[in-house]
């Protein structure tokens, strides 16, 4: 195929991003103009690794500096103790305000995406957000959507409710969640559909914020772990087993941690580990075990210490240190998820908000690891947890089987591969 200009436009977030990124680097390889349009904080990030930059703005400049994903740092700890409230509790605190803030930015960008849009005169754009941004289906260019959370988003009657954290097992409580998202959403996504219309985008569907691409569809989740569901995807829709940058380097252990005990890796995402007195629990429990712990720190490192039996920093390269460790503890992001799928690795999901609820039931839910109470855990049901994953050996000859089957047909190079089928 001939060079063709591919326009990538993630969330401002490192999962998202590094979602495209892995996809980016194949169709860079294979010479593709790849070019990522990102919020100003993230500016020199991707051409660090290759890619042309467009930059934009979700709201007014700041009169400080930001660092890359600040606004949404910023939004989780200001909104962090509503997480300690049950799921449909956030809906009206956390899920609403947090969809308004994402609305609010794709008004705000709506002329700077169309000036660069038409700057780049794009073959297709390639977009991993979960608002919709009325550019993309009003530019009359081909575009894909990439929906790299849970696939619960997919609404379906045997699919619990998006947000929810409640299990495929039981439904009890599923047409409350449903009403009580109906409530406290219909009247923001009324006004948003009308934006959306306004400046020559189709309609939403029923109470979704995003639109379907009529092109292409990609969601990342294996095929292991999806969900039942009583009416398939259309046809444009596409699974993504896993879709996992270049490692880059293999990650040496540090020798200060020694050689005994299970090594374990710990991490709550960029936002999650904001909450800094959680991760200051986290490391006292976890400090008193015979394990090993290498600790994703996030933005607020500098307010805590570590225990001895652990290593960490603000930044790790995560898809470099899963294949060295015996388990994951995450916060249930997505990404995490699909990575640790991907190098087979057993987990203990904390959920902390979004969809990271509905991932931590699922792996509990598919016997793929254990979800605890996020706030609430007490040190013995962490130390079970840890136990089952480590030394059920039925769960992880599970997990080796399907992490060499991921490993074997690589998400990125699947999605690289639709996507040309969409421009060719």
């Amino acid at each position: 195929m001939s060079s063709k200009t591919v326009v990538f436009f993630p969330e401002g977030a490192f999962g998202p991003t590094n979602n495209c990124v892995g996809i980016g680097e194949v169709l860079k390889a294979r010479g593709h103009r790849v070019v990522f349009v990102v919020e100003e904080s993230f500016a020199g990030t991707l051409e660090a690794r290759g890619f042309e930059e467009r930059l934009m703005r979700l709201g007014p400049k700041p009169e400080v500096e930001e660092v890359p994903g600040q606004f949404w740092k910023d939004f989780i700890r200001d909104t962090a103790p509503v997480f300690r409230r049950p799921t449909i509790e956030q809906l009206e605190d956390f899920i609403a305000p947090t969809w308004q803030a994402l609305i609010d930015g794709a008004r705000y960008v709506e002329p700077r995406l169309r000036e660069i849009f038409d700057e780049l005169q794009p073959d297709v754009i390639v977009e991993d957000n979960v608002v919709s941004f009325a550019a993309l289906p009003a530019c009359g260019r081909p575009w894909v959507r990439i929906m790299s959370c849970n696939p619960a988003e997919m609404k379906d009657p045997l699919v619990p409710p998006t947000f929810s954290g409640y299990s495929s097992e039981d439904r009890i409580g599923w047409d409350d969640f449903r009403a009580e998202y109906d409530r406290t959403h219909r009247p923001m996504w009324q006004e948003f559909d009308e934006f959306i219309q306004a400046q020559g985008a189709p309609p939403l569907a029923d109470l979704e914020f995003i639109h379907e691409s009529t092109y292409l569809n990609l969601y990342v989740y294996p095929a292991e772990a999806d969900y039942e569901r009583q009416r398939p995807l259309g046809g444009t829709w596409h699974r993504l087993d896993s879709c996992v940058r270049d490692p880059g380097d293999p990650y040496e252990v540090p020798a200060e941690l020694g050689t005994e005990g299970a090594l374990i890796y710990l991490s709550l995402g960029s936002l999650g580990s904001a909450d800094v007195d959680l991760m200051k629990r986290l490391v006292e429990v976890l400090g008193e075990m015979p394990h090993r712990f290498i600790v994703s720190k996030g933005p607020q490192h500098d307010l805590y210490d570590l225990a001895p039996n652990m290593v960490g920093a603000e930044f790790l390269p995560q898809p470099a240190i899963l294949p060295v460790v015996d388990a994951v503890i995450t916060h249930g992001g997505n990404n995490t998820v699909t990575e640790c799928f991907h190098y087979g690795k057993p987990m203990i999901g904390l959920p902390l908000f979004w969809d990271q609820y509905d991932n931590a039931q699922r792996l509990d839910d598919a016997h793929f690891g254990a979800r605890l109470p996020t706030h609430a855990f007490e040190p013995e049901q962490m130390e079970l947890a840890i136990d089952r994953v480590l030394h059920d050996a039925v769960l992880r000859q599970h997990m080796q089987v399907i992490s060499q089957r991921l490993q074997a047909d690589p998400g990125t190079v699947r999605a690289a591969d639709l996507i040309e089928r969409v421009v060719a």
